[in-house]
């Protein structure tokens, strides 16, 4: 880990750019001290988070050991522009993100041609996708990785709810063909009462951490769970070669399911790299901050220094 004194010289600043479509996209732009030019990270948050969402702690270590760090809030997220917010169209989230990296690629502190790319949840799915499409990204790093949105629907919604579940889906969409607005849903809750796209203790810690307070509501759009349903990120880590790829996967993650992201791993190319950390899914954030952080530290600078 860096020392304290090497954090203090890290800078960070506030930027925008242009996402598809000319929607505004802000984020943080951390920048080690000197002229460079630097190898480079772009990163973004997962499902229904914000960069508050501990990635600033990532970023900052990144930055602290050499690196040019650009971390942007998703559209209709955080600091960023878009309508309706807390609407996550997957497809579009990996239009903008290469729009990101032709933003970092234009900074003169950067060396584009050594520009990584850091992906967590399902920001790790795309990870994946962007890995094996944009051959501008010299390494990935995608930490506990959406794979199948298929496969985790399976384990994580009851198989009495799926009828419910889907027909809320299509009154949704009648709904907005009649003009109304996308109907929303908590991101978490404890209440099993209440529409909620993440139930357990460890999410709701996660989602509620205080750094995320006033730049995170838990509120998001029922569409964006039904695009989940059906993103599929995990068939592309096969493509990902021959940019080199390291996974960061839990032991006991029963969000984006330890199984199915080993399978892809095991599917998926060489070069690559497995990192194994304990506890669940979210633990990777925190109490395996420091395990998940050095896996992606070593293998930035492996490809990138």
């Amino acid at each position: 880990m860096s020392s304290t004194a090497d954090k203090r010289m890290v800078k960070r600043a506030d930027v925008e750019f242009d996402g598809v479509g000319g929607i505004k996209l802000r984020g943080w732009l951390y920048s080690p001290a000197g002229n460079g030019p630097y190898p480079a990270i772009t990163m973004a948050h997962g499902f229904a988070g914000t960069r508050e969402h501990r990635l600033d702690a990532y970023a900052q270590e990144f930055a602290s050991s050499g690196f040019v760090v650009l971390l942007h809030d998703h559209r209709n997220f955080g600091a960023s522009d878009g309508n309706p917010r807390n609407d996550i169209d997957p497809w579009q989230q990996l239009a903008d993100w290469r729009r990101a990296i032709s933003f970092l690629e234009r900074q003169t502190l950067v060396n584009p041609q050594k520009i990584g790319l850091w992906g967590s949840s399902y920001a790790g799915g795309h990870a994946l996708f962007l890995g094996a499409t944009d051959r501008r990204l010299r390494c990935v790093v995608a930490q506990v990785p959406t794979i199948s949105g298929f496969e985790q629907s399976l384990r994580r919604v009851p198989p009495d709810k799926v009828t419910a579940l889907e027909e809320s889906f299509a009154e949704d969409e009648r709904a907005q063909f009649s003009g109304e607005p996308p109907r929303v849903q908590q991101v978490v809750s404890l209440d099993p009462n209440v529409a909620a796209a993440y139930r357990t203790q460890d999410a709701h810690d996660f989602y509620f951490l205080p750094a995320a307070k006033g730049s995170w509501e838990n509120s998001v759009t029922l569409r964006s769970s039904r695009a989940a349903r059906t993103y599929e990120p995990g068939i592309w880590a096969p493509r990902v070669s021959p940019t080199p790829l390291l996974m960061v996967i839990a032991k006991h993650d029963t969000i984006t399911l330890t199984d199915t992201a080993l399978s892809a791993y095991e599917k998926a190319l060489h070069p690559k790299r497995l990192a194994m950390i304990e506890g669940g899914h979210f633990d990777a954030y925190v109490s395996q901050f420091k395990q998940s952080s050095s896996a992606a530290l070593e293998w930035f600078r492996e490809h990138l220094s």
